[in-house]
Protein backbone atom coordinates (compact mmCIF):
# COMPACT_ATOMS: atom_id res chain seq x y z
CA UNK A 1 0.00 0.00 0.00
CA UNK A 2 1.06 3.35 -0.67
CA UNK A 3 1.19 6.75 1.81
CA UNK A 4 -1.96 7.99 -0.35
CA UNK A 5 -3.94 4.50 0.21
CA UNK A 6 -3.03 3.87 3.64
CA UNK A 7 -4.24 7.83 4.49
CA UNK A 8 -7.65 7.48 2.73
CA UNK A 9 -8.18 3.90 3.78
CA UNK A 10 -7.69 4.73 7.68
CA UNK A 11 -9.44 8.05 6.94
CA UNK A 12 -12.54 5.95 5.77
CA UNK A 13 -12.39 2.90 8.95
CA UNK A 14 -12.50 6.52 11.41
CA UNK A 15 -14.83 7.88 9.53
CA UNK A 16 -17.40 5.32 9.08
CA UNK A 17 -16.90 2.92 12.47
CA UNK A 18 -19.28 4.26 14.44
CA UNK A 19 -22.01 5.60 11.80
CA UNK A 20 -24.57 3.11 10.64
CA UNK A 21 -23.07 3.65 7.11
CA UNK A 22 -20.58 0.44 6.87
CA UNK A 23 -16.65 1.00 7.33
CA UNK A 24 -16.33 -2.36 5.64
CA UNK A 25 -18.68 -1.46 3.00
CA UNK A 26 -16.95 1.85 2.46
CA UNK A 27 -13.25 0.49 2.57
CA UNK A 28 -14.37 -2.42 0.02
CA UNK A 29 -15.51 0.68 -2.34
CA UNK A 30 -12.54 2.71 -1.89
CA UNK A 31 -10.13 -0.19 -2.16
CA UNK A 32 -12.03 -1.08 -5.75
CA UNK A 33 -12.03 2.50 -7.07
CA UNK A 34 -8.36 3.37 -5.68
CA UNK A 35 -7.63 -0.76 -7.49
CA UNK A 36 -5.76 -1.69 -4.31
CA UNK A 37 -4.57 -4.93 -4.69
CA UNK A 38 -6.12 -7.38 -2.03
CA UNK A 39 -2.97 -9.10 -1.23
CA UNK A 40 -2.73 -10.99 2.37
CA UNK A 41 -1.16 -7.58 3.99
CA UNK A 42 -4.07 -5.38 2.58
CA UNK A 43 -6.82 -7.54 4.06
CA UNK A 44 -4.80 -7.68 7.50
CA UNK A 45 -4.39 -3.75 7.90
CA UNK A 46 -8.10 -3.35 6.50
CA UNK A 47 -8.80 -4.99 10.04
CA UNK A 48 -5.97 -4.00 12.33
CA UNK A 49 -6.41 -0.66 12.00
CA UNK A 50 -9.98 -1.42 14.29
CA UNK A 51 -7.82 -0.99 16.90
CA UNK A 52 -7.51 3.39 16.61
CA UNK A 53 -10.98 2.59 16.61
CA UNK A 54 -11.39 1.12 19.52
CA UNK A 55 -8.81 3.16 21.65
CA UNK A 56 -10.96 6.20 20.72
CA UNK A 57 -13.89 4.67 22.22
CA UNK A 58 -12.10 3.88 25.01
CA UNK A 59 -10.81 7.25 25.85
CA UNK A 60 -13.71 9.34 25.44
CA UNK A 61 -16.11 6.73 27.48
CA UNK A 62 -12.91 6.10 29.92
CA UNK A 63 -15.56 6.65 32.54
CA UNK A 64 -17.58 3.79 32.06
CA UNK A 65 -14.37 1.63 30.79
CA UNK A 66 -12.57 2.82 34.01
CA UNK A 67 -11.97 1.49 36.76
CA UNK A 68 -12.02 -1.84 35.89
CA UNK A 69 -13.94 -3.27 38.80
CA UNK A 70 -17.14 -2.13 36.77
CA UNK A 71 -18.13 -5.79 36.59
CA UNK A 72 -21.88 -5.37 35.68
CA UNK A 73 -20.78 -3.09 32.89
CA UNK A 74 -18.38 -5.72 31.74
CA UNK A 75 -20.50 -8.46 32.07
CA UNK A 76 -22.93 -7.30 29.85
CA UNK A 77 -20.62 -6.61 27.37
CA UNK A 78 -19.28 -10.43 27.44
CA UNK A 79 -22.76 -11.43 27.20
CA UNK A 80 -23.32 -9.34 23.97
CA UNK A 81 -20.20 -9.86 22.06
CA UNK A 82 -20.42 -13.76 22.47
CA UNK A 83 -22.92 -14.61 19.32
CA UNK A 84 -19.95 -12.75 17.18
CA UNK A 85 -17.59 -15.15 18.78
CA UNK A 86 -19.31 -18.02 18.50
CA UNK A 87 -21.00 -16.90 14.53
CA UNK A 88 -17.79 -16.04 13.47
CA UNK A 89 -15.98 -19.01 14.27
CA UNK A 90 -18.46 -20.76 12.47
CA UNK A 91 -19.13 -18.67 9.22
CA UNK A 92 -15.03 -17.58 9.28
CA UNK A 93 -14.57 -18.41 5.46
CA UNK A 94 -17.87 -17.52 3.66
CA UNK A 95 -17.32 -13.97 5.55
CA UNK A 96 -14.15 -13.17 3.97
CA UNK A 97 -15.10 -14.51 0.50
CA UNK A 98 -18.01 -12.25 1.66
CA UNK A 99 -15.42 -9.28 2.06
CA UNK A 100 -14.66 -9.43 -1.58
CA UNK A 101 -17.73 -8.77 -3.20
CA UNK A 102 -19.29 -5.06 -4.15
CA UNK A 103 -22.51 -6.46 -5.36
CA UNK A 104 -23.34 -7.60 -1.90
CA UNK A 105 -22.26 -4.20 -0.02
CA UNK A 106 -24.34 -2.54 -2.55
CA UNK A 107 -27.24 -4.81 -1.88
CA UNK A 108 -26.84 -4.30 1.95
CA UNK A 109 -26.13 -0.66 1.90
CA UNK A 110 -29.33 0.19 -0.41
CA UNK A 111 -31.08 -2.23 1.99
CA UNK A 112 -30.15 -0.98 5.34
CA UNK A 113 -31.00 2.68 3.97
CA UNK A 114 -34.21 1.68 3.41
CA UNK A 115 -34.62 0.71 7.18
CA UNK A 116 -32.95 3.34 8.58
CA UNK A 117 -35.38 6.11 6.96
CA UNK A 118 -38.27 4.55 8.79
CA UNK A 119 -36.66 3.43 12.43
CA UNK A 120 -37.39 6.87 13.87
CA UNK A 121 -41.14 5.88 13.75
CA UNK A 122 -40.64 2.30 14.05
CA UNK A 123 -39.54 2.31 17.76
CA UNK A 124 -41.35 5.21 19.73
CA UNK A 125 -41.89 3.50 22.87
CA UNK A 126 -38.02 3.76 24.50
CA UNK A 127 -38.02 2.56 28.26
CA UNK A 128 -34.43 2.11 28.68
CA UNK A 129 -32.19 5.17 29.53
CA UNK A 130 -29.51 4.73 30.90
CA UNK A 131 -26.73 1.71 30.84
CA UNK A 132 -27.01 0.86 34.29
CA UNK A 133 -30.82 -0.39 33.27
CA UNK A 134 -29.81 -3.14 30.17
CA UNK A 135 -30.68 -6.12 31.80
CA UNK A 136 -27.98 -9.20 30.64
CA UNK A 137 -31.08 -10.88 27.98
CA UNK A 138 -31.21 -7.48 26.62
CA UNK A 139 -27.36 -7.11 25.83
CA UNK A 140 -28.14 -10.66 24.32
CA UNK A 141 -30.29 -9.57 22.23
CA UNK A 142 -28.19 -6.63 20.99
CA UNK A 143 -25.32 -9.23 20.45
CA UNK A 144 -27.28 -11.35 17.91
CA UNK A 145 -28.46 -8.30 16.01
CA UNK A 146 -24.89 -7.10 15.88
CA UNK A 147 -24.08 -10.44 13.95
CA UNK A 148 -25.97 -9.44 10.80
CA UNK A 149 -23.27 -7.26 9.96
CA UNK A 150 -20.94 -10.08 9.17
CA UNK A 151 -22.67 -9.38 5.79
CA UNK A 152 -20.28 -6.58 4.43
CA UNK A 153 -22.29 -2.92 3.96
CA UNK A 154 -24.46 -4.00 6.70
CA UNK A 155 -22.85 -2.10 9.26
CA UNK A 156 -22.00 -3.09 12.55
CA UNK A 157 -22.97 -0.17 14.12
CA UNK A 158 -26.55 0.32 12.39
CA UNK A 159 -26.76 -3.47 12.93
CA UNK A 160 -26.54 -3.23 17.20
CA UNK A 161 -28.24 0.38 17.30
CA UNK A 162 -31.81 -1.18 15.48
CA UNK A 163 -31.25 -4.17 18.11
CA UNK A 164 -30.77 -1.59 20.79
CA UNK A 165 -33.83 0.23 20.18
CA UNK A 166 -35.66 -2.62 19.11
CA UNK A 167 -34.93 -3.25 23.00
CA UNK A 168 -36.60 -0.24 24.01
CA UNK A 169 -33.15 1.43 24.78
CA UNK A 170 -33.16 5.78 23.68
CA UNK A 171 -31.71 6.13 20.63
CA UNK A 172 -28.62 7.46 22.16
CA UNK A 173 -28.42 4.81 24.36
CA UNK A 174 -28.31 2.53 21.67
CA UNK A 175 -26.10 4.32 19.64
CA UNK A 176 -23.57 4.31 23.13
CA UNK A 177 -23.95 0.71 24.12
CA UNK A 178 -23.26 0.29 20.13
CA UNK A 179 -19.92 1.73 20.68
CA UNK A 180 -19.14 0.12 23.91
CA UNK A 181 -20.02 -3.28 22.72
CA UNK A 182 -17.13 -2.29 19.27
CA UNK A 183 -14.63 -2.63 21.90
CA UNK A 184 -14.64 -6.57 22.76
CA UNK A 185 -16.41 -7.66 19.19
CA UNK A 186 -13.33 -5.42 17.38
CA UNK A 187 -10.58 -6.29 19.67
CA UNK A 188 -11.67 -10.01 19.02
CA UNK A 189 -11.70 -10.01 15.46
CA UNK A 190 -8.61 -7.92 15.45
CA UNK A 191 -6.64 -10.12 17.26
CA UNK A 192 -7.81 -13.37 15.34
CA UNK A 193 -6.80 -11.83 12.29
CA UNK A 194 -3.21 -10.73 13.93
CA UNK A 195 -2.98 -13.81 14.85
CA UNK A 196 -3.88 -15.68 12.24
CA UNK A 197 -1.17 -13.51 9.89
CA UNK A 198 1.59 -14.21 12.39
CA UNK A 199 1.28 -18.25 11.99
CA UNK A 200 0.39 -18.46 8.69
CA UNK A 201 2.84 -15.50 7.09
CA UNK A 202 4.61 -13.76 10.07
CA UNK A 203 6.75 -11.67 7.55
CA UNK A 204 3.81 -10.12 7.32
CA UNK A 205 4.47 -8.34 10.70
CA UNK A 206 8.28 -8.15 10.74
CA UNK A 207 8.40 -6.21 7.67
CA UNK A 208 9.53 -2.91 9.16
CA UNK A 209 7.24 -1.13 6.02
CA UNK A 210 4.10 -3.11 7.07
CA UNK A 211 4.53 -1.98 10.75
CA UNK A 212 5.55 1.50 9.77
CA UNK A 213 1.98 1.63 7.91
CA UNK A 214 -0.27 0.13 10.68
CA UNK A 215 1.54 2.09 13.05
CA UNK A 216 0.30 5.34 10.49
CA UNK A 217 -3.65 3.65 9.61
CA UNK A 218 -4.10 3.11 13.13
CA UNK A 219 -3.18 7.05 14.57
CA UNK A 220 -5.54 8.28 11.72
CA UNK A 221 -8.43 6.36 12.49
CA UNK A 222 -7.92 6.71 16.13
CA UNK A 223 -7.82 10.64 15.42
CA UNK A 224 -10.54 10.59 12.85
CA UNK A 225 -12.95 8.10 15.29
CA UNK A 226 -12.86 10.67 18.13
CA UNK A 227 -14.59 13.64 15.69
CA UNK A 228 -16.96 10.99 14.19
CA UNK A 229 -18.10 9.88 17.61
CA UNK A 230 -18.72 13.50 18.98
CA UNK A 231 -20.20 14.21 15.72
CA UNK A 232 -22.48 11.48 15.36
CA UNK A 233 -24.49 11.76 19.03
CA UNK A 234 -24.90 15.50 18.60
CA UNK A 235 -26.43 14.81 15.37
CA UNK A 236 -28.34 12.12 16.58
CA UNK A 237 -30.32 14.10 19.19
CA UNK A 238 -31.28 16.32 17.12
CA UNK A 239 -31.97 14.78 13.66
CA UNK A 240 -32.09 11.14 13.78
CA UNK A 241 -30.88 8.32 11.35
CA UNK A 242 -33.32 9.68 8.43
CA UNK A 243 -30.20 11.48 6.36
CA UNK A 244 -28.33 8.12 7.29
CA UNK A 245 -30.91 5.94 5.38
CA UNK A 246 -30.95 8.47 2.80
CA UNK A 247 -26.93 8.49 2.15
CA UNK A 248 -27.24 4.84 2.15
CA UNK A 249 -29.97 4.70 -0.38
CA UNK A 250 -27.96 6.92 -2.82
CA UNK A 251 -24.86 5.12 -2.02
CA UNK A 252 -26.06 1.75 -2.46
CA UNK A 253 -28.25 2.30 -5.66
CA UNK A 254 -25.26 4.04 -7.18
CA UNK A 255 -22.91 1.20 -6.24
CA UNK A 256 -25.23 -1.05 -7.54
CA UNK A 257 -25.41 0.56 -10.98
CA UNK A 258 -21.50 0.39 -11.16
CA UNK A 259 -21.52 -3.16 -10.56
CA UNK A 260 -24.23 -4.25 -13.02
CA UNK A 261 -22.58 -2.30 -15.78
CA UNK A 262 -18.86 -3.83 -14.79
CA UNK A 263 -17.42 -0.94 -13.49
CA UNK A 264 -17.05 -1.96 -10.34
CA UNK A 265 -15.89 -6.30 -10.22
Amino acid sequence: MTLFETIVISIIEGLTEFLPISSTGHMIIASSILGIAKDDFTKLFEIAIQLGAILSVVVLYRKKFFPLNRLNFYLKLLVAVIPALVLGAIFSKKIDTLLESPLTVAITMLAGGIILLFIDKLFTKSTVEKEESISLSKAFTIGIWQCLAMIPGTSRSAASIIGGMQQKLTRNLAAEFSFFLAVPTMAAATGYKLLKAWKENPELLKDKHNLITLGIGNLIAFVVALIAIKFFIGFLQKHGFRLFGWYRVIVGTALLVLVLTGYLK
